[in-house]
């Protein structure tokens, strides 16, 4: 039973943990000084994803102050800066395993020490590091930013089918590795399984074969055949254009410009201007080559 003074005590109680509670809970939450970012590019058909902190200059410069000369950095504010390959891929020509790894840096007026490292948690931590968990190490040349970049930033650029730029760029200063996948093996594994071994292959499944082998000068006479069947039945303007793109390289130009006046009428129904001029374009090539 409560007597008179548990009584007397609890609303003083309550009324001292609704105004405690809220104090003891509530946090107050700024901007952080330097962000953190995570860019993704697909490469080829690898995921590579970067994960780093975003320092800014704020009036101060970055090589020499922000970024120790001669000295490990790692490269950005914060934690580590991570690297994650979703397959192997090659950096700089060297070659390196799927999973995830930290990236340091020693930076040079004239060139960067770019290490990566199967340990992710380092941070500034210079006397723990340890060399014998490097998987790779580059030299890459820096170069001169046209303009002025205020915050630290990681990017790619120049992409192609297999490759891509990773830049790193802060204050006037960038550098550029070059990350490289093994994409063939990969798609002529799908064009084996899908197409070559497979009594009924799709229309697109024809088509997307007969489109890698065209583009990287592979057997044309196969990719011929392949977006002819790809055609046969249902055919897109975008891939008759196709066939008489591989036709015109093999210099049958009779068959190539059958097959782009097919796809000129099928892009004036479909009102596609563009594969409208393409196949004017290539129609007028093939006349040449008669």
């Amino acid at each position: 039973m409560l007597n008179r003074t548990s009584l007397l005590a609890a609303p003083a109680l309550a009324a001292a943990l609704f105004f405690s509670a809220p104090a003891a809970q509530a946090q107050i939450s700024t901007p952080a000084a330097s962000p953190k970012s995570t860019v993704t590019q697909r490469v080829g058909l690898t995921d590579v994803t970067v994960t780093y902190s975003r320092p800014s200059l704020k009036g101060r410069t970055a090589m020499g102050t922000l970024m120790p000369i001669g000295k490990r950095w790692r490269t950005g504010a914060n934690q580590t800066t991570t690297i994650k390959f979703s397959d192997d891929v090659t950096v700089e020509g060297k070659k390196i395993p799927a999973g995830e790894y930290g990236i340091y840096t020693i930076p040079n007026k004239a060139e960067w020490l770019v290490v990566f490292n199967k340990s992710t948690k380092q941070g500034a931590d210079v006397d723990g590091f340890k060399d014998d968990q490097d998987v790779a190490r580059v030299n890459v040349k820096t170069y001169k930013l046209g303009n002025k970049v205020e915050t630290f930033t990681i990017g790619f650029s120049d992409l192609t089918p297999a490759t891509a730029n990773l830049d790193m760029m802060w204050e006037f200063t960038g550098v550029k590795l070059k990350v490289a996948t093994d994409v063939d093996p990969k798609v002529m594994a799908q064009i084996d399984e899908k197409v070559v071994k497979n009594a009924s292959p799709s229309a697109n499944d024809l088509a997307a074969a007969a489109v890698y082998y065209y583009d990287n000068n592979k057997d044309l006479k196969q990719a011929a055949e392949w977006i002819s069947k790809a055609n046969a039945n249902e055919p897109k303007f975008w891939n008759v254009h196709t066939e008489a793109k591989i036709k015109m390289k093999l210099k049958d130009y009779k068959g190539a410009t059958a097959a782009a006046e097919q796809s000129r009428k099928l892009a004036l129904d479909a009102k596609n201007a563009d594969y409208v001029k393409m196949n004017e374009d290539l129609i007028a090539e093939a006349k040449k080559g008669k």
